[in-house]
């Protein structure tokens, strides 16, 4: 994960759980990480993969954003790219958050990379009532909600509810560039498995 540390990570993420009341026990039942894995992160002592950080943040009814950086006042609010978070995950793709994270708002706005003939896994519902908007500047993705497949190219752009199962993979042989849009509610998430 790069843009911050494992400490602050950790940090970040027993301080949103305890705002929220959670054991880990519990944060571990509403994202589908184990309370062993919970732990370690909040001590530091491992960095989740982007998919994981993912699902802790859906437990949490919150966005991977939140987990990455400190609220900004609710003002004007300049985000430069050196500022930008940037999470890599190891099996070939990257997220730009390019959104400021802000009190009382639940709100992700990122720009994805997916290599060539990579699937970045899927991704666990948020809370009822959250919504995805999801535009491809360049490429091929291959967008899964709840299993079934849609694929989208450069220039297309879809909406989709976010309480649903959300997979991206890209099948082409170029990289795939998108930007999507989050808006996540802080229901309880609906747990497939």
């Amino acid at each position: 994960m790069e843009g911050v540390g494992i400490d602050g990570l950790g940090d970040r993420i027993k301080r949103e759980r305890q705002r929220r009341g959670l054991t880990l026990q519990e944060l571990a039942a509403a994202s589908g990480v184990s309370r062993s894995m919970l732990s370690e992160v909040e001590r530091h002592g491992r960095v989740p993969t982007v998919v994981v950080l993912d699902r802790i943040a859906t437990g949490l009814g919150t966005s991977i954003a939140r987990l990455l950086r400190d609220e900004r006042p609710p003002e004007t609010t300049v985000l430069r790219r050196a500022e930008q978070d940037v999470a890599r995950d190891p099996a070939g793709w990257e997220r730009r958050i390019l959104s400021p994270v802000l009190p009382g708002v639940e709100f992700e706005l990122m720009r994805t990379t997916i290599d060539a003939r990579v699937d970045a896994g899927t991704f666990q519902p948020h809370g009822a009532g959250s919504r995805e908007y999801l535009a491809v500047e360049a490429g091929t993705l291959r967008l899964t909600l709840d299993g079934d497949p849609i694929e989208l190219h450069a220039g297309d752009s879809v909406f989709y509810a976010g309480d649903r199962r959300h997979g991206f993979a890209n099948p082409g042989p170029e990289p795939c560039v998108y930007y999507l849009a989050m808006d996540v509610t802080t229901g309880r998430a609906r747990h497939d498995d």
